[in-house]
């Protein structure tokens, strides 16, 4: 696995995408979500990526968390708080 680099998640830009949030313990799941990524940065602290939806809402995933991808799907765990986040794009028919 290798930590999360910018670069890697800026290609869900402007794509639609399913996100997901998993709880390692299996716990109560939130349902996946359809959206467009607008834009990723950093947030001020440096400390969590952002991938915006708007210009105020975003999902912050730490930037210690380990990464998983491949061309259509990319995951970080983060292991202290035991969260996998999943962005997956989304096939438009």
């Amino acid at each position: 696995m290798e930590l999360i680099k910018l670069e890697d998640v800026e290609r869900f830009v402007g794509v639609p995408v399913e996100i997901a949030i998993q709880d390692s313990e299996g716990g109560d799941q939130a349902q996946a979500v359809k959206k467009t990524v607008k834009k990723v940065q950093h947030c001020p602290d440096e400390t969590h990526i952002r991938l915006y939806f708007d210009e105020v809402y975003f999902l912050a995933v730490p930037l210690k968390s380990e990464v998983k991808q491949s061309e259509n799907k990319w995951s970080a765990f983060d292991q202290e708080s035991g969260l996998t986040y999943t962005v997956k794009k989304v096939q438009v028919l």
